[in-house]
């Protein structure tokens, strides 16, 4: 195939007269096509979830944080259409994949989602478009699967088609920072595809940051989320310890964070969720036994934050029989809050649905009440959830419950009324802190 002039279309970018197309609308692609079309974009969103398409194009948004006022506006102005039909690729002049990178059940990394991907896209490329992978995943990927997948239609990566690398930094429900506002690394296969790559998010993000290739920019996602999940799986490791000591970890938090050097705050919690600090450590360990490197501090950090469900299901049955010597066995329990996060409904890897589970193989009767989540959704890993409505949280739903475990601090939660109501509160959250001379007794943090 013949070389195409890419100083053309970085001038193409530059004038923002490009279509971009967005794989997967989810968490990762909403966003950013919200940042691309209130840059004057053109984007195309393909996704196969044909409703969730049908939806889109009629201006309803899947993700409550986001809302449907945005996607409205943007079907209004035609700068934004969601498609199934994957031919359409050869109407954009940019191609960002943002699909699912999750693990397999023996905790491997599952390409799938990239690898159908990249085939469905491939016979409809055309010359000179930029192939962008956001998803995260392990050093390497772009240049040794992505690229060759490409590549296998008689593309040549950097004459005809350019292919780069840019991690996604979403942070859903964070409102001090949006897709424009953060920074965004970016790692091209070639001078000329990084050149592209940071020509066009240029226009929509606040600063791009270069670094020398696809592998680096793939390291620096892993890097930024196992920092965070190393960082959790320490205040999970001093929760334990100073529990047993009596002394309040929050506490101390709070005022170690007063020092304004060489300390950063973390805080404990019921477990890791979301899609990316629980998963994500682990492609880089998977990675890192090709090459005989044992990552013994990253495994060791996991195996803390996966244990911390258990940690609270053993402090609730521990309370409950303080209080009333029978236990969890036969407790009626009112789980408050089961998004991973406070106030989104995000369900991904929520550690909720783990203490949920756990608590009724003791016995326990569970119920839930979370204003972002009225029903559970369906989860891989915790099927027989699925379709669980929550109960309303008022005086006789709260008065009813031997126990509310708090799991998930939601702030549209009645919390005074939970202070006055419940019988026995565990808090994993340390939102009942305000309330603690109300409770006295009733409240134990876990």
């Amino acid at each position: 195939m013949t070389a195409v002039d890419a100083a053309a279309i970085e001038r193409q970018f530059v004038a923002r007269e490009a279509t971009i197309g967005i794989v997967g609308m989810g968490y990762v692609g909403l966003p950013l096509m919200l940042a691309a079309t209130g840059a004057g974009f053109r984007v195309l969103g393909f996704d196969i979830d044909a409703p969730k398409v049908r939806g889109l194009n009629d201006g309803v948004c899947p993700l409550a944080h986001i809302g449907h006022e945005r996607i409205q506006a943007v079907r209004a102005s035609g700068a934004f259409e969601a498609t199934v039909d994957f031919a359409r690729i050869a109407e954009t002049d940019a191609v960002l994949i943002c699909v699912p990178t999750p693990l397999g059940r023996h905790r491997e990394p599952d390409l799938t989602f990239v690898t159908r991907t990249v085939e469905a896209i491939r016979p409809h490329l055309q010359p000179g478009q930029l192939v962008v992978l956001e998803s995260t995943t392990w050093p390497g990927t772009t240049e040794e699967v992505v690229k060759p997948l490409i590549e296998t239609a008689g593309w040549r990566s950097g004459h005809d088609i350019f292919v780069a690398y840019s991690p996604e930094r979403e942070d859903p429900g964070n409102a001090d920072f949006a897709t424009g506002t953060i920074p965004k690394v970016v790692g091209g296969d070639g001078a000329a595809a990084l050149r592209l790559a940071i020509a066009l998010y240029d226009q929509f993000v606040s600063r791009t940051v270069p670094v020398s290739s696809p592998a680096v920019a793939e390291a620096v996602k892993l890097t930024e989320n196992i920092f965070r999940s190393v960082n959790i799986a320490l205040v999970n490791e001093l929760k334990l310890v100073l529990e047993r000591m009596n002394i309040d970890v929050f506490e101390v938090i709070d005022a170690a964070k007063t020092k304004p050097f060489g300390y950063m705050p973390f805080y404990p919690g019921p477990g890791l969720g979301g899609h990316c600090i629980p998963i994500d450590p682990f492609y880089l360990t998977w990675r890192a036994r090709e090459f005989g490197v044992a990552t013994k501090f990253i495994e060791l950090a996991g195996e803390i934050n996966t244990a911390m469900p258990q940690h609270v299901v053993d402090r609730a049955a521990e309370a409950l029989d303080r209080q009333s010597g029978k236990g969890l066995r036969g407790a009626r329990v009112l789980l408050l809050g089961v998004a991973y996060k406070k106030n989104i409904d995000d369900m991904r890897e929520s550690p909720a649905l783990v203490v949920w589970e756990l608590m009724e193989a003791r016995g326990a009767v569970v119920e839930h009440h979370d204003p972002h989540v009225p029903v559970i959704p369906p989860t891989r890993e915790h099927a027989r959830l699925a379709g669980r409505r929550g109960i309303a949280l008022d005086a006789d739903s709260i008065g009813a419950a031997d126990l509310v475990l708090v799991v998930t601090d939601h702030a549209a939660v009645n919390y005074a009324l939970l202070a006055e109501r419940a019988r026995l509160v565990v808090d994993t959250r340390n939102v009942m802190a305000p309330f603690a001379d109300t409770l006295g007794a009733r409240l134990v943090r876990a």
